[in-house]
């Protein structure tokens, strides 16, 4: 909490986790002096009818409505929102100034409390933790699998192809990245559904007494499976979490699960939500299928250009210190929220933002965040939809959306589309 100092001090312990008490502050009666009454706005993000009918467009046009950094006020949090891409990349990539903590918006036990590692573990503690798994999460580990995730398309396509029809998001955008991160972390396929089905209301779900009882089952399952693991180790990534040193030290009961849940919840919505939003577009665009087709030497260019038009998530931080931000005065506690997919589409870095442009000339996306908080399943991500593209436009080069479709969004902090179903 802010200091007469102004400045925010909060010992980092991850081994012996403490709640950090950071200020919590919600709607129109819990505005700090410091904020300009002119910046105080409702964006609508997250719930917002007008959010809603198309989340991307809405946050692109953020820009031309909203003032580069203003105050959000909203029942479930307010917040500083930044949309430039100048703006964000420095918030990402200065962490002492802009610390990760409490990030995740799932309910802790402020009296059994746990870190969610390495999000929010902050330099030099940060870098030790990556070390653990980034044999596996780095691009040389990553690319080992792609046999295995090929695989994996082709048998989901082989169940629907012949049918002429799919509903995209539970016969593929789904199950493809899920499945592959259950065996990458050791945990049992037949679990799927019932992961999806708790992530789903963590993250969707806008009664906190719901998301309470799904981060519970989920809390609980997975520390059975952290006590399986330490008595029987596999070549999983719990396993190798959950019997993990740092410094010539064994790494704590809470290290390990807070590392573990981390990771849980990151691996069963965002490259799923970056999937539908893409094959949605892709369907409306056959011209585009056909450039994709024709050019399988630029998928990476392809595959950036898709991730920089259709980003999912936002990414908060507090301020340590009071400073100041296009002339927009800080203080210490205050919650600073980037939004990613707006900073995606910031004209001044990405003319013409809402275009899908294969040839655009190299610029930072922020689909997975920058700095030392990158995300891990990045180069992961990458390569699932690229291998998703090339076996499924090998085999099902021409789809549409199925006639009379209402295509709908849930709320929540990942953004997609809830159900695509398509026809060929």
């Amino acid at each position: 909490m802010a200091t007469e100092s102004s400045e925010m001090v909060f010992v980092q312990d991850p081994a012996n986790p403490q709640c950090p008490n950071l200020p919590k502050r919600a709607g129109p009666d819990q505005i700090p002096d410091h904020v300009p009454p002119e910046l105080i706005l409702d964006a609508g993000l997250i719930t917002g009818a007008e959010y809603l009918q198309e989340p991307h467009d809405y946050m692109a046009a953020m820009h031309e409505k909203f003032p580069p950094v203003f105050y959000n006020v909203s029942p479930f949090g307010n917040s500083w929102i930044l949309t430039k891409h100048e703006d964000c990349l420095h918030v990402l990539r200065n962490a002492e100034t802009f610390r990760n903590l409490e990030a995740a918006p799932f309910p802790r036990d402020p009296n059994d409390y746990f870190f969610f590692i390495p999000q929010e573990i902050d330099p030099p503690h940060h870098r030790k933790y990556r070390n653990i798994v980034d044999p596996l999460f780095c691009p040389a580990g990553v690319a080992k699998l792609e046999g295995k995730i090929r695989q994996r398309a082709g048998d989901l396509i082989d169940q629907f192809a012949a049918k002429g029809e799919c509903e995209f998001t539970t016969a593929f955008g789904r199950p493809l990245p899920v499945s592959v991160f259950l065996d990458i972390m050791g945990l049992p396929q037949d679990m799927l559904p019932t992961f999806v089905e708790w992530a789903d209301i963590m993250i969707h779900s806008q009664d906190p007494a719901e998301v309470g009882m799904a981060f519970g089952k989920a809390i609980a399952y997975l520390k059975g499976a952290i006590a399986e693991k330490k008595a029987n180790p596999d070549e999983g990534v719990i396993s190798l979490i959950a019997n993990a040193s740092i410094d010539g030290r064994p790494l704590s009961d809470k290290e390990v699960f807070g590392f573990v849940c981390f990771l849980w919840i990151g691996g069963l919505d965002t490259v799923y939500a970056t999937l539908n939003n893409i094959w949605l577009w892709l369907a409306r665009n056959p011209d585009r299928v056909q450039e994709i087709i024709d050019r399988p030497g630029d998928m990476h260019k392809i595959v950036e250009e898709l991730l920089r038009r259709y980003s999912v998530t936002f990414s908060s931080r507090y301020v340590t210190h009071d400073i100041e931000l296009r002339g927009v005065r800080m203080k210490a506690g205050d919650r600073v929220m980037t939004c990613l997919p707006a900073a995606n589409f910031d004209p001044d870095v990405f003319p013409d933002p809402l275009k899908v442009d294969f040839d655009r000339p190299r610029k930072t996306i922020l689909a997975f965040t920058v700095g030392v908080h990158s995300c891990m399943g990045g180069h992961l991500a990458r390569l699932e939809l690229r291998v998703a593209l090339e076996e499924w436009l090998k085999r099902i080069p021409r789809f549409s959306v199925k006639p009379g479709t209402e295509i709908a969004y849930k709320p929540g902090g990942v953004v997609g589309p809830a159900a695509v179903p398509l026809v060929w």
